[in-house]
């Protein structure tokens, strides 16, 4: 019986054939890659905006609004414990219990101005205060007690020391650290510069690499 020649399949077809379907898995293969890779630099943009956005409203708001932008020298002027204060702490479930701390009051000359001032410890906008450190209420007051010691051998052993002030003169105040300064902003926008600059990089190279392909694929087929 004779085959008829028509449903023949001459073997360089069927070679043909194979490339044809081995060069579709692999085209299907990478748009699968190159899709997931877009997803995942569109995904670390995202995720730079949204970090961006929360240390906007918190910390560059705050850094921003802090009236304690300028930097000085202080030396310290006095330092002395003005009594006890009270404090209150947990001791379970709608359970408040009475401790004490004492108070520390610390002067310092500050060199910009010339001027005798009370130093804080850190800027709190919605805490008034005459304590230099307010440590955190325990039940054992000897703790507390031993921290302020501590504190006050640190200025004694160190009466130099860099203070930040109110160039407006309306703090009557200046602080030892700035609750968010400039090296605290710049790590913190650091990595989600970083996060977005990666997303970005791999967006353009999946673009880059497709457009290579197109360009390629357009210059075979203009040979053939």
């Amino acid at each position: 019986m004779r085959t008829n020649p028509r449903h023949r399949m001459s073997p360089l077809k069927k070679i043909r054939q194979y490339e044809l379907l081995d060069k579709k898995k692999t085209v299907t293969a990478l748009k699968a890659g190159e899709d997931r890779a877009i997803l995942l630099g569109l995904a670390m943009i995202a995720l730079s905006m949204m970090m961006y956005f929360l240390l906007g409203i918190t910390m560059i708001r705050s850094y921003k609004d802090s009236v304690w932008k300028g930097e000085s020298r202080c030396s310290l002027f006095n330092l002395s414990i003005i009594g006890d204060r009270n404090c209150t702490y947990s001791c379970g479930t709608d359970c408040l219990k009475v401790s004490k701390y004492p108070c520390l009051r610390v002067y310092v000359n500050l060199s910009s101005s010339g001027k005798i001032m009370r130093l804080s410890h850190m800027e709190m906008p919605d805490v008034n205060t005459e304590c230099f450190y307010v440590p955190k209420c325990k039940k054992n007051s000897t703790v507390a007690q031993g921290i302020i010691d501590n504190i006050s051998d640190y200025f004694k052993n160190h009466p130099n020391f860099s203070c930040f002030y109110d160039p407006s003169e309306k703090q009557e105040n200046v602080i030892l650290t700035r609750l968010y300064g400039p090296h605290v902003i710049f790590h913190s926008l650091f990595w989600p510069s970083c996060v977005l600059t990666g997303g970005t990089l791999i967006v353009a190279m999946v673009k880059l690499t497709q457009y290579l392909s197109m360009l390629c694929e357009r210059i075979s087929k203009i040979k053939r």
